[in-house]
């Protein structure tokens, strides 16, 4: 006579495509609600990331989005302001599997109406442009410089060996832009993919994964191996989030960390949004991270004042005596995370206005 008790309990393990419907599900309909800009942004990314890492999705998935497709015409037309936006969902939902044709037809109205022409940075040109020749339309089809505008100002590294977040992410989605998010060689010269590892340096030394991730993919989509380092630690980070879910979820989280850190897994072939999921309102918080020692590496060079030099093996002495033994830990990773760490450091610097006359 046997003892063994057969229980047929359901799985609790809930699979990858369960995961992403909730996700999906999460942000469409229990973290904002209407016309709020925030769920707009918050919409798009998400979408945006699972279209171009070629994301399998469960039938239904797009379920949640049914209601802001079909009057997707309506809120352009009223806030054109959002067309980027309001576009982006629109092209990643039909090519995602939503079933429809809405995007061109909305995309030649906003070339119609020179919306684009509006846009006062080069960065939300290339958006625009970006967004419009995913259905073959053009919609700044005289502007034939904007590609050596934005090659331009990622060609100067030496923007990106100090703190300038706003600089840093603009090289970022320039990169992402130019290679049609990692379909077509975005033809970065050496000095670009310089500035990419100066601000990947700058990311890790104030232990910003957000930024950092953003970093990885855009190298990794001009077809160069980001450092070891760097991605092994974003890696670690992706499994220290937290998800709260529930009514009293905050939607003042770190959403935004948790996306482009899963991205760079699902581009570097790791498996991407692994954490449980639910049909309901999820926040995610990142673990409190370690102080990384950037602040602290300025202060010193700040006050050392006349005496301060962009020569590294002179100026590591006054800077290692600063730091706190995690910042010294974080400061040796970096240094071996790339072999531009010295000219990254002589720009870093910044002895520029020495010797001056004012």
């Amino acid at each position: 006579m046997s003892n063994v008790i057969e229980l047929n309990v359901p799985s609790r393990l809930q699979s990858l495509g369960a995961k992403r419907s909730a996700l999906i599900a999460s942000f469409a309909s229990h973290r904002r609600f209407g016309d709020d800009v925030f769920w707009l942004k918050e919409n798009a990314e998400l979408l945006n990331i699972l279209e171009c890492s070629d994301a399998c999705l469960e039938t239904g998935a797009l379920a949640p989005h049914e209601g802001f497709y079909a009057q997707v015409e309506k809120r352009l037309g009223f806030f054109p302001q959002y067309y980027r936006f309001l576009l982006s969902i629109c092209l990643d939902l039909e090519d995602l599997g939503m079933a429809g044709d809405k995007g061109e037809t909305l995309c030649h109205w906003v070339a119609r109406e020179g919306l684009a022409d509006a846009e006062l940075s080069d960065l939300q040109r290339a958006e625009a442009r970006r967004l419009m020749q995913r259905r073959g339309i053009d919609p700044l089809p005289d502007d034939t410089g904007l590609n050596s505008r934005l090659h331009g100002f990622i060609d100067r590294s030496e923007t990106f060996a100090m703190p300038n977040k706003k600089a840093a992410y603009e090289l970022t989605h320039i990169v992402f832009y130019l290679s049609e998010y990692g379909r077509r060689d975005p033809q970065l010269s050496p000095a670009a993919i310089t500035s990419l590892e100066f601000a990947g340096l700058l990311a890790y030394l104030d232990q910003n994964a957000d930024l950092l991730a953003e970093i990885c993919v855009a190298l990794r989509f001009a077809g160069f191996e980001p450092s070891d380092i760097w991605e092994h630690w974003l890696e670690q980070e992706v499994h220290r989030f937290s998800v709260a879910t529930g009514p009293q979820a905050s939607t003042g989280d770190e959403y935004h960390d948790y996306f482009v850190c899963n991205w760079l897994m699902a581009v570097s072939g790791r498996d991407a949004f692994v954490k449980e999921a639910t049909h309901e309102r999820m926040a995610f918080h990142r673990a409190e991270p370690f102080i990384g020692p950037l602040r602290a590496m300025s202060q010193c060079m700040f006050d050392l004042e006349d005496q301060r030099s962009g020569d590294w093996q002179a100026m590591r002495p006054h800077i290692e005596d600063t730091l706190s033994e995690v910042g010294f830990e974080i400061l040796s990773e970096a240094q071996a995370s790339s072999d531009k760490f010295e000219a990254f450091f002589a720009g870093f610097a910044r002895t520029g206005l020495r010797g001056v006359a004012l």
